[in-house]
């Protein structure tokens, strides 16, 4: 069932095992449970230590397998074949479970280890998912370190049933002991913090305690990361604040105009990213939310929404953009079911039903091409005259017997029922007709908004809410710089982002040398 080539890669990866592990199998006559089968049996001739074993009377989902060690604790289950993007989930849950140590420092251990109560997850996923595995595996590994929690994968295209009696229309969506627990990406420090209420004031305190910066980074996207190198590369003393490390790129499926790679994915710039950044002396704070900025004399004050609150002699602003929302009724009603912004992520949700995609422009083109490919028919609409993406990807767009493109269309509503989206109305604007679309899902694909709503009354801002920044990348703040795509830097790309926040770090740095801060009490 393996490639060669995975498969030799595969068997390496499994001379790590330290212990014997089985492979438990739940089974029908189903084409997907020979397919199991025979992936699980592969598996198991790779090592000595793995035992396939089919549990005709097991009361699980069928198809299913759960990887446990013999009379052992763990609890992590696979209602699916983990191939695509959750290939690398399986390949984890087996070396975990077999004894390989996790990558998780000591405190995060000792913090699953204490989460008392019982903890029963059930994440479903799409194999087309880049989100899905960060949450699978974070999930995976609670699960082998607290007897207490088990954990299983649920491919919603395997199980349409679940599916649609749950009425889940966005991946991943995890349940906690049958009730909803959360959608989209969750990472484990997230995770951990909802279980734990008393992490985010502890950490809150540690945060407060640190000692002033030299320059402190607001945002981890590719500016962000890109400035703390920099920053840290010159001696002084950096940090990094970040909702989410990555931004915008962790939901980037497909890369291939960054210089030097010919193609890669978000997930995986991020992770290269995360570890150059680690290989120098910055204080990366995840999970933090600023929400205040203000001068205290000579330093620089960020207020977290945490209630922790940094002090730094320089700051840089790098907290980039997020996707711009329609504003129309039903939209906020209808987000995660059957309102999304993830193509690549919930598009398999919606396999040969009719969809929308709103934009046209090299975003919403892309994605009408991607859900062609899976749904049954792609409406797209786009407010303008003409759509406005590349040549190459309007060919190909037009190439398609289930795309229809509208042209001059102003979405006015989306129409649900039953808690689920079933249309949408917008006007032509040449005759000011209103139409009505029936659909499954609409997917919103019309730009970026920067994320300044916490900077309005501080420092300068464009009349789209962009920070306003010279040729250093200074704000109209006196030692606040910031860099890319919350700027107004005229094209929003990762390369244009990374060179942004170096040169951002090179113009705090040169404030810092050409300013005093010996008596902090002095004004600016």
């Amino acid at each position: 069932m393996l490639d060669a080539n995975i498969a030799g890669q595969l068997k390496g990866y499994l001379q790590n095992i330290k212990r014997p592990i089985e492979l438990v199998a739940a089974l029908d006559d189903s084409a997907k449970a020979t397919e199991m089968r025979d992936l699980l049996q592969e598996i198991a001739d790779m090592s000595a230590d793995i035992t396939f074993i089919d549990d005709a009377d097991s009361d699980s989902r069928k198809p299913s397998f759960q990887i446990k060690q013999p009379d052992g604790q763990e609890k992590i289950r696979f209602a699916g074949i983990p191939m695509g993007h959750e290939f690398t989930s399986l390949v984890l849950a087996l070396l975990h479970v077999g004894g390989h140590p996790t990558k998780l420092d000591q405190d995060t251990i000792d913090q699953i280890k204490a989460l008392e109560g019982e903890y029963r997850f059930e994440t479903y996923i799409s194999l087309s998912c880049q989100n899905c595995p960060e949450v699978v595996q974070a999930l995976n590994v609670m699960a082998v370190h607290n007897p207490n929690i088990s954990h299983t994968m649920i491919d919603g295209a395997l199980y349409q049933e679940e599916v649609d009696q749950r009425k889940i229309m966005a991946v991943p969506t995890v349940y906690l002991n049958g009730e909803n627990f959360g959608s989209g990406r969750m990472s484990l420090p997230e995770i951990i913090a909802k279980l734990d209420t008393g992490a985010v004031k502890r950490e809150a305190e540690k945060i407060s305690a640190k000692q002033d910066f030299d320059v402190l980074i607001v945002g981890g996207g590719p500016a962000g990361a890109s400035a703390s190198i920099y920053a840290s590369r010159k001696g002084i003393r950096t940090g990094i604040v970040a909702e989410r490390f990555g931004g915008q790129v962790m939901d980037t499926m497909a890369i291939e105009n960054f210089i030097s790679v010919k193609e890669t994915e978000g997930s995986k710039l991020v992770a290269a990213l995360e570890e150059h950044v680690k290989e120098y002396d910055v204080d990366v704070m995840n999970l933090q939310r600023a929400k205040g900025l203000k001068k205290n004399g000579k330093m620089i004050e960020v207020e977290l929404e945490s209630g922790a609150t940094l002090s730094s002699k320089t700051v840089i602003l790098a907290t980039g953009a997020r996707w711009r929302e329609l504003g129309v009724p039903g939209e906020k009603e209808y987000r995660g079911h059957g309102v999304a912004y993830c193509p690549h992520c919930d598009g398999p949700l919606f396999k040969g039903k009719p969809v929308a995609v709103i934009g046209g422009g090299n975003s919403g083109v892309e994605a009408a091409i991607d859900l062609a490919g899976i749904v049954g028919h792609v409406t797209l609409i786009e407010f303008n005259g003409e759509l406005r993406a590349d040549a190459v990807l309007q060919k190909k767009l037009f190439s398609l017997d289930n795309v229809e493109v509208i042209t001059g269309a102003q979405t006015t509503e989306i129409t649900g029922d039953d808690g689920k989206v079933n249309g949408l109305v917008y006007i032509d604007r040449g005759t000011e007709q209103k139409h009505t679309v029936e659909l499954n899902a609409v997917f919103v694909q019309i730009g970026l908004l920067p994320n300044t709503d916490w900077l309005k009354e501080t420092i300068e801002l464009s009349k789209f809410g962009e920070i306003e920044i010279d040729n250093h990348g200074q704000t109209s703040l006196p030692g606040v710089f910031a860099a890319g795509d919350v700027t107004t830097i005229p094209y929003k790309q990762i390369i244009m982002a990374m060179g942004d926040g170096a040169r951002a770090a090179l113009g705090a740095f040169d404030y810092l040398i050409r300013n005093d801060f010996d008596d902090k009490s002095e004004a600016a």
